[in-house]
């Protein structure tokens, strides 16, 4: 005749297993999971977004394509070396983010990209650059392929009349596009910018 306390004893087991079975599923469902990474400024897509072929030239004036963007991450600011305010200090203030990243830069490209190919030659974006950073890089093309590229990159611009021809201005985006090592748009950098917060996110991002 079974012991009165195998029954007891059986069920005790049936519940173990059980418990260990509900925490095995949750562990696989949780390793499913895209991985994420809280932003402080800004936010990553949940499935990085690729980028068709495209056609610019750099400061250099040699080809600046979607083979460009690859083996690294990148960080692109749309502006014109003629803008004000936003321009210049937001390279400035890459030059500062990139000073904290220290070593960890070595893995990241920052990219300006001119929304007025009417007045930025390669030259002239060459020294604009240089002058906030040797390392930085500016790329410039024509229309209608800037535009199919700004729609690409989520980049908005218009032109702005000034009082003679000559003296227009833009208007344009102010978001960090971050494209990944794949040229893949992986989430958008939004002011205001603060350099240290932007440093530890592009640390966090870039070392998974």
């Amino acid at each position: 005749m079974p012991s009165n306390h195998a029954t007891p004893r059986s069920l005790l087991f049936v519940i173990l297993g059980a418990g260990a079975l509900a925490v095995g599923l949750l562990a696989a469902i949780w390793l499913q999971k895209p991985a994420t990474v809280a932003l402080q400024s800004g936010t990553l897509l949940q499935q990085p977004r690729a980028l068709a072929e495209f056609s610019a030239t750099d400061q250099d004036g040699r080809p600046f394509t979607r083979d460009s963007l690859t083996g690294h991450w990148t960080l692109i600011f749309p502006g014109f070396t003629s803008c004000p305010d936003v321009c210049p200090t937001t390279l400035a203030m890459l030059k500062n983010v990139v000073a904290q990243l220290g070593p960890d830069a070595a893995s990241l490209r920052v990219v300006f990209l001119s929304v007025d190919p009417e007045r930025d030659t390669p030259e002239r974006l060459k020294q604009y650059v240089q002058y906030f950073d040797p390392g930085f890089t500016a790329a410039v093309t024509p229309e209608p392929e800037l535009q199919r590229l700004a729609q690409m990159l989520g980049v908005a611009y218009a032109k702005v009349p000034g009082a003679t021809p000559e003296a227009y201005t833009m208007d344009h985006s102010a978001a960090l596009i971050l494209i990944d090592p794949q040229a893949r748009i992986a989430g958008y950098m939004t002011p205001p910018f603060d350099a240290a917060r932007l440093a530890a996110d592009l640390r966090a991002v870039t070392a998974r």
